[in-house]
């Protein structure tokens, strides 16, 4: 990471830190630091940094930092670190507010995987009224070039009837598309 000047970055990206606690509803000046959510974090092993550390990047202004930080985009949003934080901070909550102005702002090279399956799997849940596992697998993965990945998954698992070929249809998907259509109107 290099020096740091803090009150230059503080002073700098004071709007951003405010807007994190606006938008995530989590005063994140409360945090004591006990780092009880990354010791609790089942994907900590394979973050850049901790939890409490992007709380605390956070609490410094250190804008750039937090959000090309690979932390945000492994955060599952299981809320482990919500339910262990000893000052009430939904953490999870502030990760994923971060993920949302990672994606305005621009920084999105460690997370084309995540979006794109997320946005696979919201385009199964829209097409079919649920998920649809094989489909989403095959999008997934025709968005992101991997076509073969998990190809010898398949076919066992369709032998034995666990996936299915053809996706099951809900009733009420229109009202499904409604929901989805009304929340991209909305902007949310």
């Amino acid at each position: 990471m290099g020096k740091v000047n803090l009150y230059q970055v503080m002073d700098q990206n004071r709007s951003f830190v405010d807007r994190v606690i606006e938008e995530s509803g989590q005063d994140i000046r409360q945090c004591y630091q006990c780092a009880k959510c990354s010791g609790g974090c089942p994907g900590s092993v394979a973050m850049d940094y901790p939890p409490n550390q992007i709380i605390r990047m956070l609490m410094l202004g250190m804008k750039e930092e937090v959000l090309n930080s690979k932390t945000i985009w492994v955060c599952m949003g299981c809320s482990t670190c919500t339910t262990r934080c000893i000052r009430d901070i939904d953490v999870a909550r502030v990760m994923d507010t971060l993920r949302q102005e990672a994606i305005k702002a621009g920084y999105v090279g460690k997370a084309d995987y995540v979006i794109s399956f997320n946005e696979s799997f919201l385009w199964t849940v829209k097409s079919f009224g649920r998920l649809f596992e094989p489909g989403m697998a095959m999008k997934n993965n025709l968005k992101t070039g991997n076509y073969m990945k998990d190809m010898q998954f398949g076919l066992p698992l369709m032998l034995k009837g666990k996936a299915s070929m053809f996706p099951h249809r809900i009733k009420g998907r229109k009202e499904m598309k409604n929901i989805f259509d009304q929340t991209i109107r909305e902007g949310k």
